[in-house]
């Protein structure tokens, strides 16, 4: 059972920390007591921002010696509640953002070490300052840090090609809850000490060790582009193209997403100055890029491979980007797809994976599923096809009170949604974790061997459950 913080650890981490380390203003704290969704609302009495890590070992060591628990927060971005204190008021939030340096840039190397408070889009522009790229990209890489991004093993676009976080990984720094420091930032190719602590690390939410730092895998950055909008009548289409264009291009196909024609009106209604770039319509879309050195190699090979999709009649028509701001005007549709829903109205969001060649039955089947016990419910599904990823997203029916709805019957919708991807073999969660949102069904649903390893190696590096409790594991 964690504690309440006693005035004597309050004034001990506020000497350590000082005035930019430490706050207690309400007026401060109030931002980052919400998850971006607005779904979880906690209490604090103080954030604690260090600026090193070896301030982030002392606050664990104070913390530790009273029994108090610590939630670490980086851009308060997640989307399962993974970064919210409890509303108790005794977990104490522990932000990162100050610790924003980037030590290294090796380019014959071609790794990075960045502070966890490092922003993603900064990142993105320091290295592509030295002729290099981080192959990783999201939405929200205006506010995501490289640490919350280890911390929830952070997916995105571009996963096809490159894998998720914890395939660019090449080493991690972190506080352990002991208040230890594991430096684990050499990139070693080969490392036999075990149980590799960096792939542990990177996914556990902050409930194993605070991140500090990482050592990142970088590509040469990509002198040319090219990417396509194409129509086409479902998701078993848009799976056969995939695998035709990576059997034949292979290493540049860097992004396939499939978007349903319902995605699309969406964006088209709330969403000012986007345009659909395939004026008749089309029940799906799939939004490809190739990335690569050659321009004219790159689109060469894409009109041939599309050409001859549409003479076997594998899609309907496709729109190819002239230049980047096509690029930028195809993707912010696909980006955009998220704030149209919102605008629509309460949705259910369920970010899902099955095994590739699967994910098409999935899509056919699931909402008939949902139907049969929720007469009037709407599905829809978006997303990363290329890997196996999409964002399922449950509507209330027409016509109701979709909050009330939800409250009434949102649990059984995402039972069913979740009931059917585990017997298809996949993860409740692809790329946004767990957090508070789904630690409880995914303690009903999931193996009860991986659940109990889970609770396992929780139990042995952090037995006092200091580190942010009440996130993934029940």
């Amino acid at each position: 059972m964690t504690r309440a913080p006693s005035t004597a650890l309050l004034q001990a981490l506020n000497d350590l920390l000082g005035p930019k380390g430490y706050t207690a203003d309400p007026d401060i704290l109030n931002p980052w007591l919400t998850d971006w969704r607005g779904k979880y609302r906690g209490a604090t009495v103080a954030m604690l921002s260090p600026a090193t890590t070896a301030e982030v070992a002392a606050i664990v060591r104070l913390c530790a010696a009273e029994g108090v628990a610590l939630v670490p927060q980086g851009g308060n971005s997640g989307m399962v509640g993974g970064a919210t204190p409890d509303p108790s008021g005794n977990q104490l939030l522990l932000s990162l953002r100050r610790m924003d340096r980037i030590h290294e840039i090796d380019t014959a190397a071609g790794i990075a070490i960045a502070e966890a408070g490092v922003i993603l889009e900064n990142f993105h522009h320091a290295v592509l300052d030295h002729g290099l790229r981080f192959p990783l990209t999201l939405g929200g890489k205006g506010s995501a840090t490289i640490g919350g991004l280890v911390s929830t093993n952070a997916g995105g676009t571009q996963v096809l090609r490159h894998g998720t976080m914890r395939a660019l990984v090449a080493g991690i720094e972190a506080v352990l809850p002991d208040g230890s420091i594991y430096d684990g930032l050499a990139p070693l190719k080969k490392d036999n000490r075990g149980y590799d602590l960096r792939h542990l690390l990177c996914g556990a939410e902050g409930t194993l060790g605070i991140v500090t730092a990482a050592c990142l895998r970088l590509v040469p950055a990509a002198t040319a582009r090219q990417t396509a909008w194409i129509g086409l009548d479902s998701p078993d289409a848009a799976l056969a193209l995939l695998r035709r264009l990576d059997a034949a291009i292979g290493g540049p196909l860097e992004g396939f997403e499939i978007i349903p024609h319902i995605c699309i009106e969406a964006v088209l209604r709330h969403i000012p100055g986007t345009r659909n770039p395939l004026p008749d319509g089309h029940p799906w879309y799939a939004l490809v890029e190739l990335a690569g050195d050659e321009e004219e190699a790159l689109a060469a090979a894409l009109e041939v491979e599309l050409g001859a999709a549409l003479d076997a009649g594998l899609i309907r028509d496709v729109a190819i980007a002239k230049n980047d701001r096509e690029s930028e005007d195809f993707w912010r549709i696909r980006d955009s797809i998220s704030e149209a829903e919102r605008a629509e109205g309460p949705a259910l969001q369920h970010d899902i994976s099955v095994p590739v060649d699967l994910m098409p039955r999935f899509i056919a089947a699931n909402p008939g599923r949902l139907r049969a016990s929720l007469p009037g419910v709407r599905a829809l599904s978006f997303g990363h096809l290329g890997d196996g990823n999409v964002h399922h997203h449950v509507q209330p029916p027409v016509d109701t009170d979709g909050a009330a709805w939800l409250v009434e019957h949102g649990e059984t919708a995402s039972r069913i949604v979740y009931s059917h991807v585990i017997e298809l073999g996949g993860s409740i969660s692809a790329e946004h974790g767990i957090g508070q949102m789904k630690r409880d069904i995914f303690a009903e649903l999931d193996s009860p061997a991986r659940l109990a390893a889970l609770r396992a190696i929780k139990a042995g590096l952090d037995p006092a459950g200091l580190f942010n409790p009440g996130k993934l594991i029940a």
